[in-house]
């Protein structure tokens, strides 16, 4: 609830420091007093528009600070903790508002933007007017208080899970639709592809293998001769080599004459003899390597040609081509097994929509049952605040499970007549002011704590009524005060006789650098200084002692 509320040099304002309590305070004061600019600066610290107009005169900018006390499961907490906002139970909002028209805004004094102060500020406190365009008026709200009033919150929430789980298997189906569409559209490309690349069945290095073959092959005479020639050089009767092994022979039988001086010869000769060897074998393997048809060298290039052809058609690489080949069998693979995943995600979709489809139409139908309750008890409310000819109206308009949302498949709105005889329409655009302020107090009684700020305020509900009609708002104002803290602008005697606390709002006089100048003061009222007041409020300007009287007849009452 709001515990405090202090304002610096906004419009007629120069300073004022107020604390409230729980229950109903009612501000009352001559027209013209202040009590719309206290209301207007309390709305500029919970996010309200601001204005430089609002600046008094002479002030280079004003100031608005509103405490809170919050009870530790307010909702308002966890928005306060996912904006990285701590608190540790009150709550400080504050705004300033220059001159030049900059504003800037202050939770637990760290800034914050305007709107962040103003989704806050809307979970603190709702204020009712005449003219007021938020809180009951908005539709998009009233869903949430037909559940709040039917007590179908955690059906509600359990709904957007079973939304959101919906919602996921319908977004994997349509992905996954999406990437077998692709696959599928490629799949005469992918097949005709595959089919030529299987017949060719390029192997990884296989480009490298036959660019050599094809090279050594493309010289094979001149290399042939080469090798012929080095071939007869260490082969055959009379090559050095031949003499090396008869030597070798010849002195291997002096070896035992000779001794040591001949072993080192002869292991020399034989190292010569076994290089000679293996020079001639790896020649003999040349000459075979160079041996070939006429026909492999053509089928080498045609199948070297083939492979890089393919390559460049691909984008790739002639090594990279078995690997491409791989890609597009997987791919193939992919489709056949994706149609399979693509039946089983889409029965999982129909599951899943199915399950929300049940769980949307129970509440849709618990929706209806507890509207047709707000409306008996509403109307049960507006007789006595002298709208008995006026009913209240809950739409619950049912959509398509596929024009659902998280919240269901209605779309709930609060209409009224307020005439028999007349169509029913949307409150904003059917009620008076007078009859909106009085239609929403019988709301927010019905309503009470439940989808309910801890903080009301209610500019001038009472205004264009009196007598009965006029304790019946008060009644009704004072019943509210037993679930929230009420706060009500009031021109009515019955209804300040009601309250928990009374404030006084005047203007005064004062006296400054700048010569005389008007400010806004505010009175907290008790005990004789009250009943003055409630009695100011019967008789006028001129206070009988018949007005005391009756006055304290109906501070009695509220006793």
């Amino acid at each position: 609830m709001l515990a405090a509320l202090s304002i610096r040099d906004i419009v007629l304002i120069d300073r004022l420091d107020l604390e409230f309590g729980a229950g109903l305070c009612v501000l009352t004061g001559e027209t013209g007093a202040g009590k719309s600019i206290l209301l207007d600066a309390f709305a500029l610290a919970i996010g309200g528009r601001g204005d430089a107009s609002l600046v008094r005169r002479g002030a280079s900018q004003g100031q608005v600070t509103a405490s809170f006390e919050l009870d530790p499961d307010h909702p308002v907490l966890r928005l306060l903790a996912d904006n990285g906002l701590e608190t540790d139970g009150l709550l400080i909002l504050r705004r300033l508002q220059s001159a030049d028209g900059r504003t800037r805004a202050f939770i637990n004094d760290v800034a914050v933007g305007v709107q962040l102060l103003r989704e806050v500020g809307q979970a603190l406190v709702e204020i009712h007017g005449q003219h007021d365009d938020r809180a009951l008026i908005d539709p998009s709200g009233h869903r949430d208080l037909v559940d709040a009033f039917g007590g179908l919150g955690g059906e509600a929430d359990a709904l957007a899970s079973t939304w959101q789980v919906w919602r996921s298997a319908e977004d994997d189906r349509a992905q996954h639709e999406s990437e077998i569409a692709a696959i599928r559209a490629n799949a005469d490309y992918i097949n005709y592809a595959l089919d030529e690349l299987q017949r060719l069945n390029p192997q990884t290095g296989e480009e490298e293998a036959l660019a050599s073959r094809r090279q050594l092959m493309m010289h094979a005479e001149k290399i042939a001769g080469e090798l012929n020639e080095a071939f007869d050089a260490l082969a055959g009767e009379g090559t050095s080599g031949a003499r090396l092994a008869a030597a070798l022979r010849r002195i291997e039988r002096q070896v035992g004459a000779g001794g040591a001086l001949l072993a080192s010869v002869t292991e020399a000769l034989e190292r010569v003899l076994s290089e000679t060897n293996a020079a001639r074998a790896n020649i003999e393997e040349a000459l075979a390597a160079t041996a070939f048809e006429p026909q492999e060298l053509e089928h080498a290039e045609e199948r070297l040609f083939a492979l890089r052809a393919l390559a460049r058609k691909h984008r790739v690489g002639v090594d990279d081509l078995p690997a491409f080949v791989a890609r597009l069998e997987t791919e193939l693979a992919a489709l056949d097994q994706g149609e399979t995943k693509l039946e089983a995600l889409t029965a999982a979709t129909v599951a899943a929509r199915e399950v929300y489809a049940g769980a949307a139409s129970r509440l849709s139908e618990a929706r209806k049952a507890a509207a047709e309750r707000l409306d008996a008890e509403v109307a049960a409310e507006l007789a006595p605040l002298k709208l008995d000819k006026a009913r209240l109206f809950t739409r619950v308009e049912t959509v398509g499970v596929y024009d659902g949302g998280p919240h269901g498949i209605d779309r709930v709105a609060f209409w009224v007549r307020t005439n028999p005889g007349t169509e029913p329409g949307p409150l904003m655009k059917v009620a008076s002011g007078g009859e909106l302020a009085r239609i929403i107090l019988a709301l927010k009684v019905v309503l009470a704590a439940r989808g309910s700020a801890p903080t009301l305020v209610f500019d001038e509900v009472d205004a264009g009524v009196g007598g009965a009609t006029a304790a019946a708002v008060g009644e009704r104002l004072a019943r509210l005060g037993t679930k929230v803290q009420v706060l009500a602008v009031t021109h009515a005697p019955q209804v300040a006789a009601l309250a928990n606390e009374h404030m006084l709002i005047a203007k005064e006089a004062v006296h400054g650098p700048d010569g005389e100048t008007m400010a806004t003061r505010v009175a907290v009222l008790d005990g004789e200084r009250r009943r003055e007041e409630i009695a100011r409020m019967l008789a006028g300007q001129t206070i009988t002692d018949e007005a005391r009287a009756a006055a304290e007849r109906l501070m009695s009452r509220s006793a």
